[in-house]
């Protein structure tokens, strides 16, 4: 990103933080609208208390952009985590589209095209990032559950697969 790329996030999203309330629950209603299957992920969340840490991640996220080697691990450490919460590499592009959406709804005619164009670039970063990370971590924990040649390595305890009679020796 741009120094003035940079500067046009960081002074929109302020610009949100007043109604960061409204902006986190138009984005979920967004998601929610493109991809209804996103509703699974939210069932056991409380999505006001969500918005709030979604939003409070995106400030994390713009603030750190003048640092990005300190920011890109942060970002790959919370894709690792929305592993674990189910989501998957096709919600980032839908959660991209939701955002940028959001933002021109919330911010009115200060989202013009240079804003679009900071907010894709920032989004690029972001979701390049969290992507990367959290498919390597899908790849890791698939590798680490397949067996090895040598045994079974990686399956549960107390596994015994089937054997046909003939290697079995019956």
């Amino acid at each position: 990103m741009t120094p003035t790329e940079i500067d046009i996030v960081q002074r929109s999203f302020a610009k949100l933080r007043p109604i960061q309330e409204t902006t986190a629950q138009l984005l979920f209603l967004r998601l929610m609208e493109r991809e209804p299957s996103l509703d699974n992920l939210f069932r056991c969340c409380d999505l006001k208390e969500q918005g709030g840490r979604v939003m409070a991640s995106l400030g994390m996220a713009v603030g750190g952009l003048e640092d990005l080697d300190s920011l890109l691990p942060v970002l790959r450490d919370l894709a690792v985590r929305h592993v674990d919460y189910g989501v998957k590499p096709a919600h980032y592009v839908t959660f991209g589209e939701a955002l940028l959406w959001t933002l021109e709804i919330a911010l009115g005619d200060d989202f013009d095209a240079a804003a679009r164009r900071a907010w894709t670039a920032f989004y690029e970063v972001l979701s390049s990032a969290m992507m990367e990370a959290a498919i390597g971590e899908v790849a890791q924990r698939r590798r680490s559950r397949r067996p090895c040649a040598l045994g079974l390595q990686g399956l549960p305890q107390g596994f015994a697969p089937a054997l046909p009679n003939a290697v079995a020796g019956e």
